[in-house]
């Protein structure tokens, strides 16, 4: 599915979870790894990833990563930019870009990065901190918010999650998640 063919949704659908520990987010990730490969498209979709630092954005794409069949040690892209990863599905080929705005400062900088031609092609993209070139991307497929709620030590915080599907695969991928 190329970016031109995302419809969007208006308005978007809301699904609310609860993260109680890196259990629950690494349950959430597998769920949503069989979710993805079980697209028309396998794979390919555009999840923006909101949260304020320490949320559990890179703790998220890790797992959903690790999900999907990556091994080894997976690298924040919060210095790099883009981390790619080269899977091989059963149905073929897939190509995940891991993307971290947060170090943007002037969007003049995605575009040199030649990040909209990443944004063309097929293939799954989780970006953390969209919201810096907001103007520049085209619409998700489905947003992530991540909320730390109760982060009184020595528990750990609960996140508070909110899923908002913003086009028809987004749409697929809550059925596929509730």
């Amino acid at each position: 599915m190329s970016v031109s063919d995302r419809t969007v949704i208006h308005p978007a659908i809301v699904k609310t979870t609860v993260w109680q520990d890196e259990a629950d987010t690494r349950a959430f990730a597998a769920r949503l790894a069989g979710a993805l490969l079980a697209l028309p498209h396998s794979g390919d979709a555009l999840i923006e990833l909101h949260g304020d630092l320490g949320a559990g954005k890179t703790t998220l794409a890790r797992h959903l990563l690790q999900a999907l069949g990556v091994s080894g040690r997976i690298k924040s892209p919060t210095y790099a930019l883009l981390e790619p990863y080269q899977l091989h599905l059963p149905t073929g080929p897939l190509a995940v870009s891991h993307l971290d705005f947060y170090r943007l400062g002037d969007p003049q900088e995605w575009e040199d990065a030649g990040l909209r031609d990443l944004f063309a092609a097929p293939g799954l993209k989780l970006v953390e901190w969209p919201e810096r070139v907001a103007a520049l991307m085209p619409a998700p497929d489905l947003r992530i918010f991540i909320d730390l709620t109760g982060a009184i030590e020595p528990a750990p915080p609960v996140r508070q999650v909110r899923l908002q599907a913003v086009s028809p695969t987004g749409q697929a991928l809550l059925a596929a998640l509730t």
